[in-house]
């Protein structure tokens, strides 16, 4: 895909039809605001690509917060082998 392009926020807001179709070939459009990026617009590709990723991530856990079975699961785990 190619680079996403940055445009300012006015000109996305007029042109919306223009930058809609835009995304389907770039995957991204970023709108800026005074030369900052305040926001994008995926394509609906990349929007799937985005919802996979955020399904992936992991959520983490400190190990204060644990309770004494889970501590003692983690403790007796060996490499490799399945969980009981």
């Amino acid at each position: 895909m190619a680079q996403a392009r940055a445009v300012p926020a006015s000109d996305f807001s007029r042109n919306f039809g223009k930058y809609q179709d835009e995304a389907i070939k770039a995957g991204i459009i970023n709108v800026t605001s005074h030369g900052r990026i305040v926001g994008a617009y995926l394509s609906a590709a990349e929007l799937k690509h985005f919802e996979l990723l955020k399904r992936r991530e992991r959520q983490v856990l400190k190990i204060a917060e644990l309770d004494d079975d889970t501590l003692a699961a983690i403790e007796a785990a060996e490499y490799g082998a399945e969980p009981r």
